[in-house]
């Protein structure tokens, strides 16, 4: 999908129209609420920076950075996720900061989750530790180089870093 050129007719022919509403809305520069998804078939690794939605149905291994993650049932991501709102479905290994997160019944959790508000239904599977905090995320910006410059600079102030995972604080850096 990224490397083809736009008038091979082959290739359009075999897309879903899902995948072509996202390969139009990537040659007009995309707006912040576009919405992004990772197939299930499709694996990633790596980090993912985003604003915007983001639909996570196939495995990403590594870091996941959006507005808002929809992980789909059958889904599954290892790494830490950022985002202003998180619903998961499938399976997550890693430590989650987000506003808003919703645990579905087929939700699989391992990891610590940093809160404002966390809704688990019946089922679903979470261990760790749930932490509830008024400042989880800088909402305007999710780009961790923004938001890491914020971190440092509330965390100078009213020493809101003790919060964080340090693992978390200290990968940032080396990406």
């Amino acid at each position: 999908m990224f490397g083809k050129s736009k008038g091979n007719a082959a290739d359009t022919d075999h897309d879903s129209s899902s995948v072509q509403d996202v390969k139009r809305s990537i040659g007009r520069s995309a707006a912040p609420e576009g919405t992004s998804s990772i197939s299930s078939g499709l694996s990633i690794v790596g980090k993912i920076v985003g604003e915007g939605t983001l639909g996570i149905f196939g495995h990403v291994q590594g870091e996941v950075h959006a507005s808002t993650v929809q992980i789909g049932d059958g889904a599954e991501v290892e790494g830490n996720i950022v985002a202003d709102e998180l619903t998961i479905g499938g399976r997550v290994k890693g430590t989650i900061h987000a506003n808003r997160v919703k645990l579905n019944s087929t939700a699989v959790v391992e990891g610590d989750i940093y809160h404002r508000s966390l809704a688990i239904e019946e089922n679903a599977q979470f261990e760790g530790m749930s932490r509830r905090q008024d400042d989880v995320i800088d909402t305007p910006s999710l780009v961790p180089a923004k938001r890491a410059r914020a971190h440092a600079l509330n965390g100078q102030a009213n020493g809101a870093s003790d919060d964080l995972s340090p693992s978390h604080d200290q990968a940032a850096p080396t990406m």
